[in-house]
């Protein structure tokens, strides 16, 4: 067992199964992803601690707990479609295509979308399909879709989004403020009623254009 695998067996054992991750086929994804390829080479040593990581520009890797806990709540069907909104570069979307039939990984960053292409292609995941455009306008062409995670935190779900999800479809994300702590979050759609609920609490790096608008002050 080389450091890295040891390093990744520790964030399974100490941070996601004492954290109510408890889902077999969630912990397995965790164990198959090389999560230090979806990093930068001076971030790889700590790529398994239990923190975001900044990847450039405001974007940052979730912590692996937070997305572990997502996944588990999104219950995704190995014959689901998903797709991932801030993809970044591409950790959740690989762990995402260990459970599901095909991901979108949407990105509007270009050098993060081709650092997703190459992990993905390192783990030989040919079932993630990484597009570019707008993350506000999520990915139409190919809606709805089955579950739609969050790569980070936003201060609100926008409706345009929440419209891509299927019939008894689950999205899931960290809804936050500025200032306030994130609270996890699972969206359904059932019956073609939308209903969401907390599911704990969340300290996760906003996406950028999705922070909260600022407020409007007289003067």
């Amino acid at each position: 067992m080389n450091s890295f695998e040891a390093a990744r067996f520790h964030m399974i054992e100490s941070q996601l199964r004492p954290n109510k991750v408890s889902d077999g086929r969630v912990l397995d994804a965790f164990a198959s992803i090389r999560r230090e390829l979806f990093l930068p080479e001076h971030l790889r040593p700590v790529a398994y601690i239990d923190e975001d990581l900044p990847l450039g520009g405001g974007r940052y890797l979730m912590q692996p707990m937070i997305t572990a806990r997502l996944l588990q709540a999104a219950s995704i069907a190995p014959t689901e479609i998903a797709l991932i909104i801030g993809a970044g570069t591409g950790y959740e979307a690989a762990l995402t295509a260990m459970l599901a039939r095909n991901v979108f990984a949407l990105e509007e960053d270009l050098e993060l979308a081709r650092r997703a292409r190459a992990a993905l292609v390192e783990h030989a995941i040919a079932s993630v399909s990484v597009v570019e455009g707008p993350l506000r306008e999520g990915h139409r062409a190919r809606a709805p879709y089955d579950v739609i995670l969050f790569g980070g935190a936003v201060a609100d779900l926008p409706p345009n989004i929440v419209a891509q999800l299927a019939e008894g479809g689950r999205l899931v994300a960290v809804v936050r403020g500025e200032q306030a702590m994130g609270r996890a979050t699972l969206t359904t759609r059932t019956g073609g009623v939308v209903s969401r609920r907390v599911i704990f609490d969340a300290a996760t790096h906003l996406l950028p254009g999705f922070a909260p608008k600022p407020a409007f002050a007289f003067c």
